[in-house]
């Protein structure tokens, strides 16, 4: 029985050594050392399996000893590798702690432009020495640029890219280009982005200061994860030094900013329970009093305008800049074809802003309420003006009441900042409430009357209105309706002779 076994367990062995002949290739030597498979010809692999039948067995009969002898000569091969090992780290001067793994230069390593990639070119990048310079140039190891930028961003408390996420409509974002421009004096060559709710994020049309602006509303309670992870991406992936919120963080919001990986996070805090914790995750943090900043008009966000006006190290004494705006030439174009439709020509006509209207593009602020021209008082107004009136309204049906209430007027439909700021820069005259077109006439240089409901929000929304060309009508009654069309009148005839000129006599 057992003669009968051996050749069938032969034929088995025989067999998977031509698969493996097969799949692996030619046998060359058993773990003996001689050889089984001695052919090499892939057209006679059968003939070699059965021509080393005889091979195999023997192999099979003497296997204990043959995988000790492998296991041995195993452990031998390991222990001269290793100490091949260690005599080249003994011939390179090597301590004890130092990288035993260390055998050199990488043959195949792709050399990069950074010191973080490897080695570099042959070509020298660095520049020559200036010789009539003081100071000259850093020396540092030839091949290599070493990156220093961010090193001397953090030494010099610099901003090279910058990040603003801006809250409220319109007339918010209008009033924070003035910290945009003082952002550009603080760092000269600085990038700012710009978040904001949508229609905020239209005003940045007429802001040359700002890169890009994005759609995302901070103060958005109800925002889907699938945006939250998105914008933050954005934070993330642009690597920027500075980022700065207008909205009045809590604990959420500051935890947001501390996730986008900016050096330096600055933003409002809320000033009830709600920011309780909040400046753990900030840089800076500003403190304000009020829930509401838009109730300090114009100067709503001097709490952060006294921040930023610290300087940086060694650099000069910073001002803020004044409001300005510039109107790119296809806005121009696109809103004198309007105008034009609506039958006036540039510089000749009395623009009228702030009809009542339930649009979310009336541009009006969120510091006052009270804003809202009524149809009567806009009647009043059309019978005191000679010339052509042109009232700007929001939408359709507002176009249509306005044409019912004043059958004189040119009416044309406006849903844009930068529409509003063209027709303004084209006008002769401007009146108008407390929206977004009185903080654009002044910035324009444009005669303008601005109707308030107290003299108290004037003073708080156009300060040292005189030297803006801006002549206020307050009502002492407290509310807007109060208003006579008659002081109105008297206001624009008080404008330069251009604008007085289309007042009836």
């Amino acid at each position: 029985m057992a003669a009968l076994t051996r050749p069938l367990a032969n034929l088995s062995l025989a067999g998977n050594a031509v698969a493996k002949q097969r799949s692996h290739g030619p046998l060359q030597s058993d773990l003996l050392g001689s050889p089984v498979l001695s052919s090499s010809s892939p057209a006679a692999p059968v003939q070699a399996g059965c021509e080393g039948m005889v091979k195999i067995s023997s192999r099979v009969q003497t296997g204990p000893v043959t995988a000790r002898a492998s296991l041995t000569s195993k452990k031998s091969s390991r222990a001269t590798s290793s100490s091949a090992r260690r005599s080249v780290v003994a011939q390179s001067g090597k301590r004890m702690f130092d990288d035993p793994f260390d055998y050199g230069e990488d043959p195949d390593l792709e050399y990069g432009d950074l010191l973080s990639s490897g080695k570099q070119d042959a070509v020298d990048p660095r520049p020559p020495t200036d010789t009539s310079s003081d100071a000259g140039w850093l020396k540092f190891p030839p091949g290599h640029n070493p990156e220093i930028a961010s090193l001397g961003l953090y030494i010099r408390d610099d901003v090279r890219s910058c990040a603003i996420l801006v809250a409220g409509g319109v007339y918010e974002n209008l009033l924070f280009f003035p910290v945009i421009s003082l952002l550009k004096e603080k760092y000269p060559g600085v990038k700012i982005d710009v978040a904001a709710p949508p229609r905020g994020k239209q005003t940045y049309e007429i802001n040359k200061n700002v890169r890009r602006a994005w759609v995302y509303d901070p103060e958005d309670p109800f925002v889907t994860p699938a945006e939250y992870t998105e914008f933050l991406g954005k934070l993330k992936n642009e690597v920027y030094d500075l980022v700065l919120s207008t909205r009045l963080a809590g604990l959420g919001h500051a935890m947001f900013l501390f996730l986008s990986d900016a050096r330096q996070r600055v933003s409002y805090v809320n000033p009830n329970a709600s920011g309780a914790g909040a400046g753990v995750f900030l840089s800076n943090a500003v403190r304000t009093e009020k829930e509401n900043l838009a109730e300090d008009g114009y100067a709503m966000y001097k709490d952060l305008i006294e921040f930023l006006l610290q300087p940086v190290r060694g650099g000069p004494a910073l001002y803020l800049p004044p409001l300005q705006v510039n109107i790119p030439r296809k806005v121009k174009d696109v809103t004198r074809g309007k105008t034009a439709a609506a039958g006036v020509a540039p510089g000749a006509y009395t623009l009228v802003h702030g009809v009542e209207s339930s649009s979310a593009a009336s541009m009006r602020s969120r510091g006052d309420a009270d804003s809202a021209l009524s149809l009567g008082l806009l009647a009043e107004i059309a019978k005191s003006v000679s010339g052509d009136l042109l009232v700007v309204v929001p939408n359709d049906a507002d176009q249509d009441k306005v044409q019912g209430a004043v059958p004189s007027a040119k009416v044309v439909k406006i849903t844009t900042p930068g529409q509003l700021a063209a027709a303004i820069d084209d006008a002769a005259a401007v009146v108008t409430t407390n929206t977004a077109a009185v903080q654009l006439a002044t910035a324009l240089r444009k005669p303008s009357v601005a109707l308030f409901g107290s003299s108290d929000k004037a003073a708080l929304f156009v300060p040292d209105a005189a030297d803006r060309k801006c002549t206020v009508v307050a009502s002492a009654s407290g509310s807007l309706a109060g208003i006579s069309a008659k002081d109105v009148a008297a206001a624009i005839a008080s404008l330069p002779v251009s604008a007085a000129a289309q007042v009836a006599a």
